[in-house]
């Protein structure tokens, strides 16, 4: 039982943590275009998110996969430079933006992943059955990511539904924040 709460903490630290900025901006921007009323679709994207994310740890911890770290740290604000540009998309062009974002959020948490698996190999020991550890890890990851999702879901309503903010400069907002961070990320994270 240890075991699954240590890597249940370190899953949620992951996401809840400064350290994982990359994470909250991400989060922040795939979020941007739900209204509360969304929650469903919502906890769906996320939990696409934590499996592309738990499959790379997996192939990374068995070691079938190797990346190169500096292209992954750059790659990670990347994808939230283009979550928040697909924000921006007037809808015709986008094919839906549910079906969008389920793809983006797969697809970027196997790049997300990739950021996190060479501190889980290196906290596994070598003859350790990596089942509990990764699954607890996940379960930590998503409650955490719910947490996000839900302040920024709340956040969205009091905004938009209460004070009367037009949703479009809501999405614009924090889609234009994650971008200006990120940019700045993947400027000093430059792998060349």
């Amino acid at each position: 039982m240890s075991d699954f709460v240590f890597y249940f903490k370190t899953g949620w630290s992951h996401i809840i943590s400064w350290d994982a900025l990359d994470h909250l901006l991400f989060i922040i921007a795939l979020t941007a275009i739900y209204l509360i009323a969304n929650w469903k679709n919502v906890l769906v994207l996320v939990t696409a998110f934590t499996i592309g994310h738990s499959l790379t740890l997996a192939l990374s911890v068995y070691d079938i996969l190797r990346f190169n770290e500096k292209w992954v740290e750059f790659l990670i604000p990347c994808t939230i430079i283009i979550t928040g540009i697909v924000n921006f998309l007037p809808q015709k062009i986008k094919v839906s933006p549910f079906k969008t974002n389920y793809l983006l959020a797969l697809l970027f948490g196997l790049i997300h992943g990739m950021g996190f698996a060479n501190t889980i190999r290196f906290m596994l020991a070598k003859n350790q059955n990596i089942a509990i550890p990764l699954i607890s890890f996940n379960f930590g990851l998503e409650a955490g990511q719910i947490a996000v999702v839900s302040l920024v879901l709340l956040t969205c309503y009091c905004w938009v539904n209460k004070i009367g903010l037009n949703r479009q400069w809501w999405i614009a907002a924090l889609s234009g924040f994650a971008i200006i961070i990120a940019l700045t990320m993947a400027a000093e994270r430059w792998p060349l």
